[in-house]
């Protein structure tokens, strides 16, 4: 079942952005997302919270910059997802160019798992480092960071996720969420954190005179980079990181970007020159993380490193391809969910648990967010990790923060969970394989003890009608150029339509001509109903998506059907 639910919007605040300059669309779109002053909007770099304001990075920078002067070898370790991909491609490109002789190793998430384990260690004592450097991993490295402690490597820590009760002693921390740093913003992603401490660094140089007889590097060059892992990561896009998102994005179109970004934007036939946030999230993010669930994320570092543009065009195929690939797995994971499901009384059910021996270890994120989509749960999917254990990769809703579920459900059976982290919305554990049932009935019994019934209802937040003086090509635009994304979300507006004629397209979408109730003059209209192919009635309620539409060289607007009503 699913509620439809309008954004609320303060006349007072609507009339102080429209005052302000504001178009009235636009006003009423921001107040509904908390904006409540122009200044809120700014998009310029100065606008930024000052890098010193983040909690030890300027130790951080005061240790980096010694290392460097040392020529000290520093290996970067990242993460297997895109935003551990693009902090480590910014990580190493940002310190190169400040003139550290740098390395990267990224786990391969199969062999070890994630962070900076024991093991990721002794593979990068290999390489005979003298400083570590962690970025989007780290604050929960406890023993990682104890075993390069006693191989007399020093650990930098660059992360955002939540810290556990036990920190890592490491030489220098620097996490918006780590305990008791006062920095403004709590939801810069792994990458957006490695860019402030370039910034650090940077200012430190500075003051101590390097950049006297060579030229000052310019660290927003990589801002495509913090764009694309930002977006990617599905952080809060508060106030500074639609900053840095937009920021990014007009590097982007100006054609002022690293290889690797235009050779994935081109490959998903996205144009560079009108690239929106939604093309990062929705295109070039996905084919990058195809790597770290299929393959091994050096492939998608090296695409972001690639210094030609023929290198990173070769990669992207490699990577499109890898993203072809687990869309067939998905798929085939998908059904056999299915069938699993249709065995579940899941309208009596708090929560779903599914496993299956022959699913990826690599997909099952994505399959238990498609699961929890479609059911509006939280899901976690296991597969098999061999060793009789089996790795689950779970999804919640608005209600459950899924990391704290997690722990209570330890808390109560210690032997149960053999590792667990993540967030309020994802989270990733492991257990053992004959422990899969009773996971099912525990998770069930802490989850119902959390969450009522009424917080299993999906609820879609519109913002109320469109006019018909707005449902035009520049509107759409305007919209499209805006950055929208997790906590900032994309216009959803709600409206009566008439379905004046529908057909179906490609044998999966809709494809209809409507004419809005509202008005008696109203213009017949183009829309799309992606994969839906059950024709409508002649009479609609309809949550939609204004959008740019070109086609043959004619651009067009159409509504982009998202939810209708029965």
């Amino acid at each position: 079942m699913t509620s439809i639910v309008q954004r609320q919007v303060s006349a007072e605040v609507t009339q102080i952005l429209q005052a302000a300059g504001v178009s009235p669309l636009m006003s009423r779109l921001f107040a509904a997302r908390g904006v409540v002053d122009v200044s809120q909007m700014s998009t310029n770099l100065s606008s930024l919270l000052p890098p010193q304001s983040l909690t030890h990075n300027q130790a951080m920078a005061k240790l980096l910059a010694d290392a460097i002067a040392a020529n000290k070898k520093l290996l970067v370790i990242g993460d297997y997802d895109a935003d551990g991909a693009t902090a480590t491609a910014v990580a190493v490109k940002g310190l190169r160019a400040l003139g550290a002789n740098v390395g990267f190793l990224v786990p391969n998430r199969f062999e070890y798992g994630y962070g900076l384990t024991p093991e990721i260690v002794a593979l990068a004592a290999l390489q005979k480092p003298d400083v570590i450097i962690t970025v989007d991993n780290g604050i929960a490295s406890v023993d990682g960071v104890q075993a390069a402690n006693a191989l007399g490597i020093q650990v930098l820590i660059t992360d955002h996720h939540l810290p556990g009760l036990e920190t890592p002693q490491a030489a220098c921390i620097i996490n918006p969420n780590q305990h008791g740093c006062s920095f403004a913003s709590k939801h810069l992603a792994g990458v957006g954190v490695m860019f402030y401490c370039l910034l650090g660094l940077r200012a430190e140089l500075r003051e101590r005179g390097a950049f006297v007889q060579k030229t000052e590097p310019n660290i927003t060059e990589l801002l495509d980079l913090v764009a694309l892992g930002t977006v990617a990561d599905l952080v809060k896009l508060d106030e500074n990181n639609r900053i840095l998102v937009e920021q990014g994005l007009r590097r982007i179109r100006a054609g002022a970007c690293s290889h690797g970004v235009t050779a994935l934007l081109k490959i998903a036939a996205r144009a560079p020159a009108t690239a929106s946030a939604q093309d990062l999230g929705f295109y070039v993010g996905p084919r990058l993380n195809a790597a770290g669930r299929l393959d091994d994320m050096t492939l998608g570092i090296q695409c972001l490193l690639a210094e030609t543009e023929s290198q990173a065009v070769q990669i992207a195929q490699q990577l499109h391809d890898l993203n072809v690939q687990r869309r067939s797995i998905e798929a085939d994971m998908q059904d056999s969910a299915n069938i699993s499901l249709e065995e579940i009384q899941i309208a009596h059910q708090y929560s779903i648990s599914l496993y299956q021996p022959d699913w990826h270890q690599g997909v099952i994120g994505i399959l238990a967010s498609r699961v929890k989509e479609r059911h509006h749960r939280p899901v976690i999917a296991f597969a098999d990790a061999g060793d009789g254990l089996l790795k689950g990769s779970g999804r919640s809703i608005a209600g459950l923060h899924l990391r704290d579920a997690l722990d209570l459900l330890s808390k109560h059976q210690p032997d149960l969970i053999v590792k667990f982290g993540g967030h309020a919305m994802a989270a990733g554990l492991t257990i053992k394989l004959e422990d899969f049932n009773l996971f099912k009935l525990s998770f069930e019994i802490v989850v119902k003890s959390l969450i009522t019934e009424a917080d299993l209802e999906s609820l879609l937040e519109v913002d109320g009608n469109l006019s018909v003086n707005d449902m035009t090509f520049q509107a759409a635009q305007m919209l499209e150029n805006q950055v929208w994304g997790q906590g900032f979300a994309p216009p959803l507006f709600y409206d009566a339509f008439e379905v004046i004629s529908q057909r179906i397209l490609g044998e999966k979408h809709l494809k209809l001509s409507l004419k809005p109730i509202s008005s008696q003059s109203s213009p017949v209209i183009d829309a799309i109903y992606f994969n839906q192919t059950d024709l409508l009635d002649n009479r609609i309620q309809a949550a939609y998506q204004l959008q740019t539409n070109s086609y043959n060289g004619a651009q067009k607007v159409q509504l982009n059907l998202r939810y209708v009503a029965n």
